[in-house]
């Protein structure tokens, strides 16, 4: 027996979706306003994952560009049928309840191999979310889709509604039903939704029927998941997705939030795996109807070798990258200058959903530190370039090179108060600077190396505005924090070179 830990896929991997394929499973993940879109990872053992690419990668497939933060790509669902993968999810717009119009269309593409290419989206519109892909006995497609268990019958290559919504089961009567998919196992149509709303108190909970179209029993073991424990490790454990192995054991991917600092999930939701045990009376239950921290498995242990620092050699970009919304192509370049990452200045700054250079990965760990050596001789006024730690538009903070009549190193927070606060700014005559951030729970301190000496510049404590639940009354807050690199600003366009980007837990 393997011991493992969870989360088993840390960091912002909400939303998880789970289809086994002979030895081998795929998952996928919310991806919200950052692109590529919808992350695609692969694992042989359920525990060890490795991002193998994303369903969306090409701009003109989905445009982001005006996307509000949070907004964007929700809930994404992978299935495999038939030869084909298909995968969907939700692309929720900008407006809000009060708006004329949909808010949500649903995206459907398909694909030969689970690491794409995938085919352009198609749009289905329904107008909710969540959806999952269901294939019954007889061939028949269905989305399923919030709220509670709501069947969609779908065209045989699911790219056409065929007829009205039908809501089966509305779940137990808790808020949120959300997140459903359909089971079927031993002439039983199991429905499985998240109830109790996605932050603290997020639960599973199940229903069955001999019909499709119900009527559906609550489960007498629900919620057969939840965490009731306010000061576990592990909390707002829900949205879960159950697969068998190819020993006929069964498992249950479901997302989960690591505290930090009291109740505060920096680094997002993350994906969590437990045991699922069927009881006599054919229900199931996961793990003891709470998620653990760690727990054994019986598969083999299948590891690989994490990416976690990029010397930028290669001329694609690694896959541990996400851009905040859709990049400019004329504004980057892996291969101008061979061995750096060019990104050019201009345009928006940080704070405006239209800037383009943000280039990040996903935090980890509530301890780390990361490192990055740019070359940067910024010529024309507001240009900037340097290391950003990134929830959104509105809460962030910058590190690095400014213009402001001379060269300045300059570190900024925005808290969204409306502004910028400019913790520190100090002049220095150098155009080639390693600059480094070390963190430790809701603490981050900031260096730069100069001489061949870090020097500590500042240190921002706090931190609570780095993550879902820190700014009261920003209602959509549903990622978590990314490090990495950016430049922006200015009326020109400079070139902002950077040699690695190193990260170490």
């Amino acid at each position: 027996m393997n011991v493992y830990r969870n989360p088993v896929h840390r960091g912002f991997f909400p939303d998880p979706a789970v289809v086994r394929v002979g030895e081998d499973y795929y998952k996928v993940n919310s991806t919200f306003q950052y692109f590529p879109a919808i992350v695609i990872s692969h694992s042989r053992d359920l525990v060890h994952w490795e991002i193998i690419g994303h369903a969306i990668t090409e701009n003109e497939y989905l445009d982001l560009s005006e996307t509000l933060d949070s907004r964007g790509i929700w809930a994404p669902d992978i299935s495999y049928y038939n030869g084909k993968f298909y995968i969907m999810a939700t692309l929720r717009f900008n407006g809000n309840d009060k708006e004329e119009g949909p808010l949500r269309c649903q995206l459907l593409m398909t694909a030969e191999s689970a690491e794409g290419p995938y085919s352009k989206p198609v749009v289905l519109p329904v107008d909710n979310i969540d959806p999952s892909h269901f294939v019954d006995d007889d061939g028949k497609h269905y989305m399923i889709i919030a709220p509670g268990i709501t069947v969609v019958p779908l065209s045989d290559d699911c790219t056409k509604v065929t007829g009205e919504p039908v809501q089966v089961w509305e779940g137990t009567g808790e808020r949120c039903p959300e997140g459903p998919h359909i089971l079927k196992k031993d002439g039983w149509y199991y429905a499985i939704v998240a109830e109790g709303g996605t932050g603290y108190g997020h639960g599973i909970n199940v229903g069955r029927s001999k019909n499709l179209f119900g009527p559906y029993e609550s489960s007498p073991y629900n919620p057969v998941m939840r965490q009731t424990d306010s000061e576990a490790e592990i909390q707002r454990a829900g949205h879960g997705c159950l697969v068998e192995t190819q020993k006929g054991d069964w498992w249950c991917m479901y997302l989960c939030g690591r505290r930090n600092g009291g109740n505060y999930t920096t680094l997002g939701r993350e994906t969590a795996l437990d045991p699922v045990y069927w009881t006599g009376d054919g229900w199931f239950v996961i793990n003891d109807g709470k998620p653990s921290v760690e727990n054994v498995m019986s598969l083999p242990k299948v590891t690989y070798e994490e990416s976690k620092c990029d010397d930028f050699n290669e001329s694609r970009l690694s896959l541990m990258w996400e851009w905040v919304r859709n990049p400019d192509k004329n504004n980057y370049s892996l291969t101008e200058r061979k061995g750096f990452m060019r990104l050019y200045t201009g345009g928006s700054p940080l704070y405006d959903v239209s800037a383009k250079n943000t280039l990040v990965r996903r935090e980890q760990e509530l301890e780390f530190t990361a490192e990055t050596r740019v070359e940067f001789a910024p010529e024309y006024e507001g240009e900037q370039a340097g290391m950003v730690c990134y929830y959104a538009t509105n809460t962030y903070i910058r590190f690095g090179i400014v213009y402001n009549k001379e060269w300045h190193l300059e570190l900024a927070v925005n808290r969204n108060k409306g502004y910028e606060e400019i913790i520190k700014t100090e002049e220095i005559n150098c155009s080639d600077i390693i600059l480094k951030v070390e963190v430790k729970g809701l603490t981050r301190k900031f260096y730069y190396k100069l001489d061949n000496k870090f020097i500590h510049f500042a240190t921002v404590e706090n931190c609570i505005f780095l993550c879902d639940e820190g700014v009261p009354g920003d209602r959509k807050r549903h990622t978590g924090t990314l490090t990495g690199i950016y430049a922006c600003g200015g009326k020109g366009r400079s070139a902002a070179d950077f040699d690695y980007f190193n990260y170490y837990d």
